[in-house]
């Protein structure tokens, strides 16, 4: 062997042969011809590189990603029961009684390892919060003073889809002051720059309420061509518990008004039948005289008046025990009264009993037209009850036009509204089972229907209506 070989070389107490090779220098270093070089290379690129990462590193360019989930747009009190006084009006989330859990929900695109901090502070004295996600049970202990981001721990989650953080507040200890604390956000953490979260990020748009209502979805029926169209008829079932407080179940929608049942409270449950005023407002009190819905005929229990808030215009509902598991019908006229208006009529009644009830008739201004954009709808009103799934099935639905033809509708088109197309909301789904259409939504489920589908029913033929127009009470 040479005796200039790198392996017999010594310098300075460093034996040579320890130094890399030329196929072990990292490619980032230029290649040494003496150990010298060596050791150089070392001392001045070296330092070079770790401040060069360290430099990306605090420009953002890292690979770790933080969100910060609002609680006031994702988090609902799941136990005792939806409710309660604990989000404050600013936004953050009180936690201070040990017996309520509030959960918080956001969706992630695939299965990952995340790091969790809850971001608030205590009140007067330390408060330990609990957070459980499935079978991971973590903590942390938040302090009085300015709020900051408190360390939770790590969770794995395995699948792609919604996660759920439970948080309560710990019982304290016997001789213990009772800690209350505030959190305005959970921080999620991830190593994975491609990682997406989704979840209501801003309340711009008054979002935070819409996105506590969930998504609402729609079925916008195929309708025939080339033929006026006087009646929509159609049915709903909604499954055993299903039929969660807030929920509206629309089933026969139009061009100028909607009509379906709703659950209004544990105790109350009401059919409902409204018609838009042809002036645009919220308030009913800016509409012209000339431009009121004017209430012709009621049915016997049924409450007529104004509406706003959603537009204005007239509406009418009776309280009704409905009850899930039943089929129920629908049945709306649409009629031009040949002065420039259009009456407008509904009729409801449980399928089994083979019952027809008036709702009511209005006569909306300024308005000459058949019926039109045939189509129906699942919605939850209410923003405590938003993380609860809630479904029906939409079915036999037919159209019969001036000449007393019945047409049978099969197919419709599944839509949503800007909760779910801004991906604030993906618990959404429907499309059409054997021989009839579905709706569901909210309760934070992960198997997400793409919108703007067309579906298709099987045809319920043998159950054409069969209506004694001459009987209907009107």
């Amino acid at each position: 062997m040479p005796r200039d070989h790198p392996s017999e070389r010594k310098s300075g107490g460093f034996n040579a042969a320890s130094f890399p090779t030329r196929e072990k220098i990292p490619w980032f270093l230029p290649t040494p011809s003496h150990p010298i070089d060596t050791m150089i290379s070392r001392l001045v690129f070296q330092p070079l590189l770790i401040s060069l990462v360290t430099l990306l590193t605090s420009q953002g360019l890292s690979s770790a990603r933080e969100w910060s989930v609002p609680v006031a747009g994702n988090a609902f009190r799941t136990q005792p029961e939806p409710g309660g006084r604990s989000m404050r009006r600013g936004g953050s989330l009180r936690l201070r009684d040990s017996s309520e859990v509030h959960s918080v929900y956001f969706h992630v695109d695939d299965a990952h390892t995340l790091e969790l901090g809850l971001k608030g502070n205590a009140s007067d004295h330390p408060a330990t919060i609990l957070a459980t996600v499935e079978e991971t049970k973590l903590s942390c202990d938040l302090q009085p003073g300015s709020a900051k981001t408190y360390p939770l721990g790590e969770i794995q989650i395995e699948n792609a889809g919604y996660v759920r953080v439970d948080l309560q507040l710990a019982t304290a200890a016997v001789g213990n002051p009772s800690g209350s604390a505030q959190i305005t956000d959970l921080v999620v953490t991830s190593d994975d720059a491609n990682l997406q979260l989704d979840y209501v990020q801003t309340n711009d748009g008054n979002m935070f309420y819409w996105g506590r209502r969930g998504p609402s979805v729609h079925l916008s029926y195929r309708l025939p061509r080339g033929t006026d169209l006087t009646y929509a008829y159609s049915e709903i079932m909604v499954p055993v518990g299903e039929d969660q407080m807030g929920t509206y179940f629309m089933a026969n929608g139009f061009g100028e008004g909607y009509f379906g049942m709703q659950v209004n409270s544990p105790t109350e449950r009401k059919v409902l039948f409204s018609i838009w005023s042809p002036f645009r407002t919220d308030n009913p009190n800016e509409i012209p005289d000339e431009d009121r819905v004017e209430t012709l005929a009621k049915g016997d229990g049924v409450i007529a008046k104004d509406f706003g808030n959603e537009g204005s215009g007239g509406q009418s509902f009776f309280v009704y025990p409905w009850e899930a598991g039943k089929t129920y019908r629908f049945l709306t006229e649409v009629k031009p009264d040949g002065d420039g208006n259009t009456l407008y009529t509904s009729w409801f009644g449980d399928k089994a009993k083979n019952e027809w009830r008036l709702v009511a008739t209005f006569r909306r201004p300024k308005t000459d037209k058949h019926l039109t954009g045939f189509h129906s709808f699942l919605e939850n009103f209410s923003a405590e009850q938003g993380h609860l799934q809630r479904s029906a099935q939409y079915g036999n639905q037919w159209v019969c036009d001036v000449n007393g033809k019945w047409h049978e509708i099969t197919r419709a088109k599944f839509t949503g509204d800007n909760t779910a197309r801004g991906r604030h909301r993906l618990d959404y789904a429907g499309g059409s089972q054997d021989d009839h259409f579905f709706l569901k939504n909210c309760g934070f489920f992960s198997e997400t229907v793409d919108l703007d589908q067309t579906f298709e029913r099987k045809s319920t033929a043998g159950q054409q209506p069969e209506i004694n127009w001459d009987q209907l009470p009107r």
